[in-house]
C-alpha cells in the first residue's frame, strides 16, 4: 500500500474515533518525514471550541512535535476538504503539503467552494493531492449524518 493510503487511513481511525464520540467524524495526522508526528480529530463539543477541527487539534500538537510552528516539513492528512479557517491556519503554519480524501462542496477551501491554499495573492504556496480514500471517508461522513437525520 502507498504511503499516502497508509497515512491517510490512520487519519481515517481519528475520524472513527471522533464519530464513537459523538463528532462529526473528521480526523487528520501531521506527518514528517513519513512519520506520524501528531494525531487529530473533531473535538468541537468535546471542547465546546468552534476551532477544535481535526486539522485545527492535528496542527497545534505537530508543532508542538517538532518546536516551531513552522511546520514546513511536515504533511497533513485529513479525511474532509479543510474550511477556510484550517486552509488559513495551514498557510500560517507554511505547511509543506495537503492530503485530503473526500471534497466539500460546501465549505471547502482547497478548491471546491474556495481555493485559499494556493491563492495568488497569498505568500504561501503548498502542495495539495486530493482524493485518497475518498469513498471511505465520504462514506462515514454520510452514515453519520444519515443516522442523525
Amino acid at each position: 500500500m502507498e504511503t499516502d493510503e497508509i497515512l491517510m487511513g490512520v487519519a481515517l481511525s481519528e475520524a472513527r474515533a471522533a464519530a464513537a464520540a459523538g463528532e462529526v467524524p473528521i480526523g487528520a495526522i501531521a506527518a514528517k518525514d513519513g512519520k506520524v508526528i501528531a494525531r487529530g480529530q473533531n473535538r468541537v463539543l468535546r471542547d465546546c471550541d468552534p476551532t477544535a477541527h481535526a486539522e485545527m487539534v492535528a496542527l497545534r500538537a505537530a508543532a508542538k512535535a517538532v518546536g516551531n510552528y513552522r511546520l514546513t516539513e511536515c504533511e497533513l492528512f485529513v479525511t474532509l476538504e479543510p474550511c477556510p479557517m484550517c486552509a488559513g491556519a495551514m498557510i500560517h503554519a507554511r505547511l509543506g503539503r495537503l492530503v485530503y480524501a473526500a471534497a466539500d462542496p460546501k465549505a471547502g477551501a482547497a478548491g471546491s467552494v474556495l481555493d485559499v491554499l494556493n491563492h495568488p495573492r497569498l505568500n504561501h504556496r503548498m502542495a495539495v493531492t486530493e482524493g485518497i480514500l475518498a469513498e471511505e471517508c465520504g462514506e462515514l461522513l454520510r452514515g453519520f449524518f444519515r443516522e442523525r437525520r
